[in-house]
């Protein structure tokens, strides 16, 4: 699975019945082809399994001029953003015990990445379903949520006993190993341009 972590969206998914380079390699080039990301302007970040850490993946990622981070070793919880989305796949009241065959898992994965992005509202992101912040219309949601919460405010202000209520506000950047400090940054910045 390939997930921009601003926005939530799960960009591309694969099933296969075995783990490989190859198959690394297709999910990738296939994500980044169907969204037509420029050279440049990608990170991805992914755990140090032998598939995503191959020569092809590597060699695939250098031509695309995509940076790469991966994982830090034994730290099963550097991309807290891709576990929380599992455990949300993982914990759906249709989840099966297990699945009778490849095709019913692809099936189920289909049907439960199509609502991930288009109707679950994600806390992460203001309450927002992934595509709406995805594709860049979170303002027109959020300018008519905060009319709604005006007129609620206006018509029972006795309901809101802190403040005027307002919308939740969006995330304004996404990091996963932040650095600590401006000058780290930078200097993480220019290594990451320059393997």
């Amino acid at each position: 699975m390939i997930i921009d972590i601003y926005s939530r969206y799960v960009v591309g998914w694969l099933i296969a019945d075995r783990e490989s380079a190859a198959l690394a390699e297709q999910l990738i080039a296939d994500t980044i082809t169907k969204h037509d990301i420029d050279r440049d302007t990608l990170t991805l970040h992914a755990d140090n399994g032998s598939s995503k850490a191959s020569r092809p993946v590597a060699f695939l990622l250098a031509d695309l001029r995509v940076t790469k981070t991966h994982s830090r070793p034994r730290t099963s919880n550097d991309n807290p953003f891709s576990e929380a989305q599992f455990r949300t796949l993982k914990y759906r009241p249709d989840f099966p015990e297990s699945f009778g065959s490849l095709e019913d898992a692809r099936a189920f994965c289909q049907r439960f990445f199509t609502w991930y992005n288009t109707e679950h509202y994600h806390s992460g992101i203001g309450w927002h379903h992934p595509i709406d912040v995805h594709y860049g219309r979170t303002e027109t949601i959020r300018a008519g949520r905060t009319e709604t919460l005006a007129t609620a405010y206006t018509r029972t202000p006795e309901r809101f006993v802190r403040k005027h209520p307002e919308p939740p506000a969006l995330p304004t950047a996404a990091w996963i190993n932040k650095p600590t400090d401006p000058d780290e940054q930078q200097e993480q910045a220019s290594q990451s341009m320059n393997p």
